[in-house]
């Protein structure tokens, strides 16, 4: 199977899943239909347009492929058709989240290595694609973008799945291999992180005039050893 094929069926999938997820932040917004159609074509085509944008190789897929658009109208067309108590929705939320998270991620690997760039750009590009969408969504709906911490291992997840597919292409790791290791070990643990409650460090406790102090001003002499040090020298 060609690697454009498989990595525009990545896609669909991702924009699919993240529009629903969109969907749903819309429902719980109270939002109208416009909003749903916003929120979810956001969060569907968004990480994959910054990366298209960023790879410069023609005009995004979202907009040249007939699919996207409509797969993404659908994905947030669900969401407004249908109601799930709040129980049901966390349970399928979390999960469609980690799967099109790790989905993603490998499409966004594999289309930057097809582009003909390195192993970074890879990783770097693979992350965007998975974290991109979710993060503008957040935004349009004021919230602080769960990339940025507080809901578990999110975008370094989503940096190891990339990093996984690079590193399979790089062996000659057939591409359903890498592609199957990659989302079902990255989605496990973003599962597990979600459970256990597995965070990236914060800030750290340290004072900085503890720390950076000591290094700038070295600690002084003592005035009573300093005269000291003159009455010494005047007696010679």
């Amino acid at each position: 199977m060609r690697v454009e094929t498989v990595t525009t069926v990545l896609d669909l999938v991702g924009v699919f899943i993240n529009s629903l997820l969109g969907g749903s932040v819309a429902r719980h917004r109270e939002l109208d239909l416009f909003g749903y159609v916003v929120i979810g074509v956001v969060s569907g085509l968004g990480g994959g347009l910054i990366r298209d944008v960023l790879l410069q190789h023609g005009p995004p897929l979202a907009l040249t492929n007939p699919l996207y658009i409509p797969i993404a109208l659908a994905g947030a067309g669900v969401a407004f058709l249908l109601k799930f108590t709040e129980r049901e929705w966390n349970r399928i939320f979390y999960v469609l989240d980690a799967i099109a998270l790790c989905v993603w991620a490998v499409a966004g690997a594999q289309r930057t290595l097809a582009a003909g760039l390195g192993w970074l750009p890879a990783i770097l590009l693979g992350t965007i694609t998975a974290v991109g969408g979710g993060a503008t969504r957040d935004l349009l709906v004021q919230r602080v973008p769960a990339v940025f911490g507080g809901n578990g291992l999110y975008a370094s997840v989503a940096a190891l799945v990339a990093a996984v597919q690079v590193v399979c292409s790089a062996f000659g790791v057939s591409m359903v291999v890498g592609t199957s290791l990659g989302v079902v070990a990255g989605t496990v643990l973003r599962l597990v992180a979600y459970r256990r409650g597995w965070e990236l460090p914060g800030g750290m406790e340290w004072e900085a005039r503890d720390v950076l102090g000591k290094a700038v001003r070295p600690p002084r002499r003592r005035r009573r050893d300093r005269r000291g040090d003159r009455r010494h020298e005047g007696g010679d």
